[in-house]
């Protein structure tokens, strides 16, 4: 008996060492790819780069990057950010702790328009409206300089401080929810009610606005959160109209945020995990990036492919110059058609490419070398934008895949319609494979050390 409790616990600690470890280096990869995926490459020369124009009279929106080493999330930079430019009612800035390039979740590079003190400076008050993208604080030291800004107009009577998302996290942490209700993706909100205990944290909800804080449940909720805000700033006729040029599915939650069945964590989480462990032959895909581009088509290709695990997203553009986009973000692409690696597909976003984009996709089709490009937004240019890419996610991977992608951005409408294969293929039988593997080095150990213990021997003859 005792040799084979023994034997049993080297079989299992063994398994789960290798998968697991595995599973785990598979893990920091992703990491690596996605949220911690900083710009290693030269910048180029930055004079010459545009700032809106400051107009005293309208209130100023400031969206927040954190340092060169922490990646924003690129969701909550670029929804709002491009939502309440539309409005066409704020000053709306990229501001951060120096002006130097700060990366966005994916690997996309954005040119803050003003550090923070410049801002400051520019505005001798505190900013009408501070969106808080989810920023992970992996590094206290780099991140200290944008919580202590955060905190500097914790105390003005008459800022908004708006987060999106994971975002949440980052306004808890500086001492903003204390005692009050808010909200995140339901993927975080376990960890941030151990976290953070004296904030109420909601779970039905698409967003929790309480006195001057603004926050978010997942992804596609903060665009409810975004245009409440703007309907409370600017009126709900304003809301209602953005809404309609987005072609946004949802609007019902942007008047009412309750949700009857909060999303939990079910089979698709555990492929999704799958996926960020043990998916190894990453399709590499490009986005071409244009002048005028749209900012909300731009986030729904790394949102949708970039953090599933098996995609890994580049950035290209005709020239190392920065680009800028169509509410004046300037942004800088990591390769140019010229030096552009091998991909699979290359993906040139926006409902206006065709127009937009015409010499640079037709630069491409000369000089670029991908397997597939496509004009994902163009064939519908009137459709919300995030339903296109799910939909070929869900053809370039499979279901389990999509679907876990579509409950991940909190979609609730019935716009997309996913074909493809039942599950990942390569995911379930490199698991397989490495589960068979730890098996047959276990065998080999058993038999080659183990059974040849003196314990053993010992036990056999005292039996």
């Amino acid at each position: 008996m005792k040799r084979l409790v023994v034997r049993l616990a080297v079989y299992v600690l063994i398994f789960v060492v290798f998968v697991g470890g595995i599973g785990f280096y598979g893990f920091n990869r992703h990491q690596k790819d996605f949220y911690f995926n900083v710009r290693h490459e030269p910048v180029p020369s930055l004079q010459g780069v545009n700032i809106p124009q400051y107009d005293p009279n309208k209130p100023t929106v400031a969206v927040v990057l954190a340092d060169s080493s922490i990646p924003t999330e690129d969701f909550d930079f670029l929804i709002p950010y491009e939502l309440l430019s539309m409005t066409d009612a704020y000053n709306v800035y990229a501001v951060a702790p120096d002006k130097n390039v700060k990366s966005l979740s994916g690997g996309l590079d954005v040119i803050p328009h003003y550090s923070y003190k410049e801002l400051d400076n520019l505005l001798n008050k505190s900013p009408d409206i501070i969106v808080v993208p989810y920023m992970p604080g992996v590094d206290e030291q780099k991140y200290q300089p944008t919580r202590e800004w955060i905190q500097q107009h914790s105390s003005s009577k008459t800022s908004t401080f708006f987060s999106i998302c994971g975002g949440s996290q980052n306004l808890a942490d500086a001492g903003l929810l204390k005692g009050k209700s808010a909200t995140s993706h339901w993927q975080f909100l376990p960890i941030l009610m151990k976290q953070y205990p004296d904030t109420h944290w909601k779970e039905d909800v698409r967003y929790v606005h309480e006195g001057n804080t603004l926050t978010s449940a997942g992804q596609s909720a903060g665009i409810d959160a975004v245009l409440h805000l703007i309907s409370q700033k600017l009126g709900e006729p304003v809301a209602a109209k953005i809404s309609k040029e987005i072609s946004y599915p949802s609007y019902q939650f942007v008047q009412n945020p309750k949700v009857d069945h909060p999303f939990y964590v079910d089979i698709k989480f555990a492929t999704y995990w799958l996926n960020l462990g043990f998916h190894w032959n990453k399709k590499q895909m490009g986005v071409l990036l244009y002048k005028d581009m749209d900012e909300i088509a731009l986030s729904s290709i790394f949102d949708s492919y970039g953090d599933t695990g098996t995609t890994q997203v580049l950035t290209v553009s005709s020239s190392d110059a920065p680009i800028t986009t169509k509410h004046h973000l300037n942004i800088l692409a990591r390769h140019q058609i010229s030096n552009a690696p091998k991909l699979d597909k290359m993906i040139i976003p926006g409902g206006n490419a065709k127009s937009l984009a015409a010499a640079d996709v037709r630069l491409w089709r000369e000089k670029g070398n991908a397997k597939e490009t496509l004009l994902i937004h163009s064939d519908s240019p009137n459709s919300y934008v995030f339903e296109a890419p799910l939909e070929d996610l869900a053809k370039q991977e499979d279901l389990l895949s999509a679907k876990h992608a579509v409950k991940r951005f909190e979609y609730r409408a019935n716009g997309i319609h996913l074909e493809g294969k039942p599950f990942p293929l390569e995911t379930y039988g490199n698991v397989l494979l490495i589960g068979l593997l730890a098996l047959l080095v276990t065998f080999c150990i058993d038999r080659r050390f183990i059974m040849k213990k003196p314990i053993f021997k010992s036990y056999k003859q005292a039996s």
